[in-house]
């Protein structure tokens, strides 16, 4: 007796193939229009001025001392809430200018950016502060800051392309 073993063929598939699409019942691409109606940040570009009739100081604003201001004039107006507000310094620029003789004054322009929600309560703080010096440092002379200018979008603020904002 011959026991003969079932054969087994392999079971045949077929594949179905997938027609792509062709590129002429392609549509064409949707226009998307989006507008920013609440943005997050509002851009302010402040001025440290000195208060007349005290002396003034040549030296360039640096961060800390314009951070060390800014803390101020907040704490000042808004108290612990004041601290808590995130401000981020962008640039900070002195430009020397002559505008009587013999009384040279360096212009110390501030960027920064706050939250849009804060943005008020910011200008108010700013403002209202009037900064003097402590201790026995006659140096640092009291100052102010003044708001020039503020908006919600930072090219249209600086009228430009907004390239002489940032250092490069």
């Amino acid at each position: 007796m011959s026991a003969s073993a079932p054969s087994t063929t392999p079971p045949t598939t077929t594949t179905t193939k997938r027609k792509s699409p062709s590129s002429s019942t392609t549509p064409a691409p949707k226009t998307i229009h989006f507008t920013a109606r609440n943005p997050q940040w509002t851009y302010l570009k402040l001025q440290l001025v000195p208060q007349p009739n005290t002396p003034s100081t040549t030296q360039p604003l640096d961060p800390l001392t314009a951070r060390t201001y800014l803390s101020a004039a907040l704490t000042q107006f808004l108290g612990l809430t004041g601290t808590a507000i995130p401000i981020d310094i962008l640039k900070i620029s002195s430009d020397e200018s002559e505008p009587e003789p013999g009384s040279p004054t360096i212009s110390k322009i501030v960027w920064v950016r706050v939250p849009r929600d804060d943005a008020s309560a910011v200008v108010a703080a700013l403002s209202s502060w009037i900064g003097g010096s402590t201790g026995g440092d006659s140096s640092a002379g009291n100052v102010a800051w003044r708001v020039c200018a503020k908006g919600n979008y930072l090219g249209a603020l600086v009228q430009g392309s907004g390239s002489d904002l940032f250092v490069s």
